[in-house]
């Protein structure tokens, strides 16, 4: 097995002809579309319509596979200053394709879609996509703003998030006589020794002072470019823009966040009673946080990680388990941490070879088995929509979290129902706790906090002592008297990469942890007859409506009931933890 991902299948290298050519064959399909724009006002609907989506699967077919290259190739080597200048390349095509794609946006949504879709396969088969389109063409900036607006991003919004990202990738963090990075750091809050996990913590937020001040720059001209963008545009909020990109109501936001609010105390109860099992009197302390409890010696090689969830997923489905096999086996996960790759875990779709490519920094705990059985939901839901045209390959948001939350319920359910003693239920029922908690809890103060940078940034620029302020305080309603407030974290800002991104790009965690609950609520109930229902909720996640595709479940996402009841399953494991920690 490789643990390093071959990206071989996409281009031997930079340096590969075929990356030139397809660069070449850009330039012409952007050139393609300029043309088009300009002969729309004289075509014929049904025509233009054709002709326009045609180039435009065409474009983004190309610049996908490009762009994904070069991101892959950059966040496993974040120096790598030939990434940088590729991914600049690329940017300049996208903002050159954007006013004659603005153009023809707007010729499209004068037309009466209903009647030019009717009788056609393909324009039947845009039919959301170009409905959509029309309810957007109002936010167009006209003549050359979208091509401005595009190019002034290369330099803008694009550049900060990088700087962000070489930043918290390159700092020195150090750690008892010793240099390391912050990845490795960061994932010492899982060491079972509490004097580890609190140096580490201490560690990290002494390292963030070298680098506060410029990442600050970065957010506040961000979250300045949004805010700009928005009046240009016309959108009442940032948080309207984001809503409307992502098919959502505010109904059902508004449902969720309500619910959540509600269940806040049940949380505080679980990191209470968590706090006390460790010996601390005013709540717990961020760095404990992550604190293992219970005991397990269990470890996972990526070979018996690989083993473990093929065997898993063959009870469940078995074109999941099969893709699974494939992901280990074909060299689509990049397992390790080292210096210069970027933290965390993702997964990208490959849609040129109908694969996905995950990054992990796997340390062979129960946790980061999980996080794979997470990110290898994510290429489970990019396989289920690879049958749509390409233009209808892109999920929203909140929809995005639904497969890979709900294969963590799957392996945490088995893994809690197999514990050989209380000892271990305890420390697996407390790890789903630990995620479940920061789905919330966490996310919740990190929309309080965006929320807050956002009716601040106009008037006033947010030095990094203020963001800290402004974190601490959403932490605080957040998590409430379940956190020793002497003992919280000030930089969570800084070293999320969340904020340098798409506009409040955290509800859709716990949207998505949610209602994969509640969508494996139905599977227990329902077994294998609710596999194909499952399978086709996640293809109708790129053509349809937050709201419309829970529908295909029996989902009412505006009624606060149905995340309460989600919620509440949540509430049940706190009760179980509780529990099982007063018989220690």
């Amino acid at each position: 097995m490789n643990y390093e991902w071959n990206l071989d299948p996409i281009y031997h290298g930079f340096d590969d002809p075929q990356y030139d050519a397809d660069m070449e064959t850009l330039r012409r399909q952007v050139e393609r579309l300029t043309l088009l724009a300009g002969k729309l006002p004289g075509m014929d609907p049904r025509q233009g319509l054709r002709e326009g989506l045609t180039i435009l699967e065409a474009i983004e077919q190309t610049a996908q596979k490009l762009a994904l290259y070069a991101e892959l190739r950059q966040s496993t080597d974040t120096k790598n200053p030939e990434a940088s200048s590729k991914m600049g390349q690329i940017m300049t095509f996208y903002s050159a394709a954007a006013a004659p794609r603005a153009a023809f946006q707007a010729w499209a949504a004068s037309l009466d879609i209903p009647a030019v879709t009717k009788d056609d396969d393909m324009l039947r088969d845009y039919t959301f996509m170009l409905t959509k389109m029309q309810e957007k063409s109002k936010y167009l900036l006209s003549g050359d703003g979208e091509a401005v607006a595009a190019r002034f991003s290369i330099s803008g919004g694009s550049a900060w998030a990088e700087l962000q990202q070489y930043l918290t990738s390159t700092v020195r963090v150090s750690y008892r006589g010793t240099v390391t990075n912050l990845s490795a750091i960061r994932n010492m809050a899982y060491d079972p020794d509490p004097q580890v996990r609190k140096d580490a913590y201490e560690a990290e937020l002494a390292c963030y002072g070298a680098i506060a001040d410029p990442v600050a720059y970065a957010l506040n001209s961000i979250k300045m470019e949004t805010i700009s963008d928005c009046a240009l545009r016309g959108y009442p909020s940032p948080l309207d823009r984001t809503l409307q990109h992502a098919d959502m109501k505010r109904e059902t936001l508004d449902a969720m966040l309500g619910a959540i609010e509600e269940y806040l105390p049940k949380f505080r109860q679980y990191l209470k009673a968590k706090a006390a099992a460790l010996g601390h009197k005013n709540g717990l302390p961020w760095y404990d946080l992550f604190a293992p409890m219970g005991s397990s010696t269990t470890t996972f090689t990526p070979e018996q990680a690989r083993d473990y969830l093929v065997t898993l997923f063959s009870h469940f489905d078995g074109d999941l388990s099969r893709m699974i096999a494939d992901a280990f086996d074909n060299g689509w996960i990049d397992f390790f941490p080292r210096d210069g790759k970027a933290g965390g875990a993702f997964c990208a779709g490959v849609p040129s070879l109908k694969e996905s490519r995950i990054l992990t920094n796997f340390d062979g705990k129960l946790t980061d088995v999980v996080t794979l059985a997470h990110e290898l939901g994510h290429a489970f839901h990019n396989q289920c929509i690879l049958s749509h045209r390409p233009l209808n390959q892109d999920y929203s948001m909140p929809l995005a979290e639904t497969a890979s939350t709900f294969n963590e319920c799957v392996v945490m359910a088995s893994a809690i129902r197999s514990a050989a003693d209380d000892a271990e239920r305890l420390n697996l029922v407390e790890s789903q706790l630990q995620d479940t908690t920061q789905i919330i809890c966490d996310i919740l103060s990190r929309y309080l906090f965006e929320t807050a940078v956002f009716a601040s940034r106009e008037s006033r620029f947010l030095d990094a002592g203020t963001l800290c302020d402004r974190m601490l305080t959403a932490q605080k309603q957040s998590y409430g008297d379940g956190l020793d407030p002497q003992y919280l974290h000030p930089y969570m800002w800084l070293c999320k990469s969340h904020y340098y991104g798409s506009t409040f790009y955290n509800f859709p965690y716990a949207f998505g942890g949610l209602f994969a609950r509640g969508l494996y609520a139905q599977y227990l109930a329902e077994g294998e007859a609710f596999i194909p229902k499952y399978k086709k909720l996640l293809y109708t996640t790129t053509v349809a409506t937050a709201e419309d595709t829970a529908k295909v479940a029996g989902i009412d996402l505006t009624d606060k009931a149905f995340w309460r009841g989600a919620l509440q399953t949540v509430a049940d494991q706190i009760d179980l933890f509780c529990g099982l920690v007063n018989k220690e």
